[in-house]
């Protein structure tokens, strides 16, 4: 092949992904305008439709899902997979449909009709203080984002640590709604020493701690297979001696979501290797945990096994 025939194919291969993300965006934005005019209730009935139709009928990533349900819980029977893996494709649309009506959550009792706080004794002995900043370790699970903007509305603003989406238009427009109440994001790149001056200066900081590490330096077992840890969380709680908590917000079943907070002990733990390993051993097994007992509300179509 010459140089300019590749050259062309290049070129056209940037169009159409330009195009496609546009098309994307396109809907999203369409998308979230219809959603934020129907109630929460016919909004949910929509989402449970997308869901049983990427699940049953499009098949997104179906096998993915039902072989990582499989190998987690190989003592349920086939139909039990396939209860949860409907429940999985209906939380993740309501999830996504929920994201784009955050715009509708314009003040505290706005969030407060929608979202219920439950903490244990040391978040809210942190809550009242407001003097120490604090690392917020969660997972892709129930409503993520939901929950980083009703922190941030009803305790105080919280900078989330966020992957940059592959679609600019769209990265824009999730960081527009992540940020529209008070809250800031930070990307990977910049996150060692933005997140440390934020800590230090009494912040709260939120990461996820149920993704990979991308540089595959630290592997232990997640769910019973072996898979890439992330240590970022422990890094960050251990080197600015701030307390760690480990916040779901879950669904309630009725339109509901309660955020259960409970703090993750760092009690001992100095800023070491050992220490860091021990601290994300603990959250980790305490993701696992909530996964385990209601394993409907985690993002199971992420290959979270892909660096094992």
């Amino acid at each position: 092949m010459s140089f300019d025939a590749r050259r062309v194919r290049k070129r056209y291969r940037r169009t159409l992904k330009s195009v496609s993300n546009s098309v994307i965006y396109g809907v999203v934005t369409l998308l979230g305008f219809l959603v934020r005019r129907l109630s929460r209730t016919q909004t949910r009935r929509i989402a449970f439709f997308i869901g049983d139709f990427l699940h049953r009928v499009a098949g997104l990533r179906r096998e993915l899902v039902y072989r990582n349900l499989a190998l987690t819980f190989p003592e349920k029977s086939s139909g039990e997979i396939a209860r949860i893996a409907t429940a999985v494709y209906r939380n993740m649309t309501s999830t996504l449909l929920e994201v784009l009506r955050l715009p509708l959550i314009r003040n505290r009792d706005d969030a407060v009709a929608l979202v219920d706080f439950d903490g244990d004794d040391a978040f809210w002995e942190w809550s009242r203080s407001g003097k120490s900043g604090a690392v917020m370790v969660s997972a892709h699970y129930g409503n993520w984002e939901l929950m980083a903007m009703a922190f941030g509305v009803m305790m105080n603003p919280v900078t989330i640590i966020v992957k940059r989406l592959h679609n600019e238009q769209v990265d824009r427009k999730m960081n527009e709604y992540r940020t529209m109440r008070g809250n800031s994001v930070v990307y990977p790149q910049q996150s060692v020493r933005e997140g440390l001056r934020l800590l230090q200066n009494g912040g709260t900081l939120a990461i996820l701690g149920d993704q990979s590490d991308p540089d595959e330096v630290n592997f232990g077992e997640f769910l019973g297979r072996r898979a890439a840890m992330f240590y970022g969380p422990a890094f960050f709680a251990l080197r600015a001696r701030v307390p760690m908590f480990m916040p779901f917000c879950i669904s309630n079943g009725d339109g509901r979501y309660t955020i259960h907070v409970r703090q993750i002990d760092t009690s001992g733990l100095t800023f070491n290797k050992e220490d860091i390993a021990t601290l994300a051993a603990r959250y980790t097994s305490e993701i696992e945990a909530q996964i385990r007992r209601r394993p409907e509300e985690w993002f199971w179509l992420h290959d979270r096994w892909k660096r094992g």
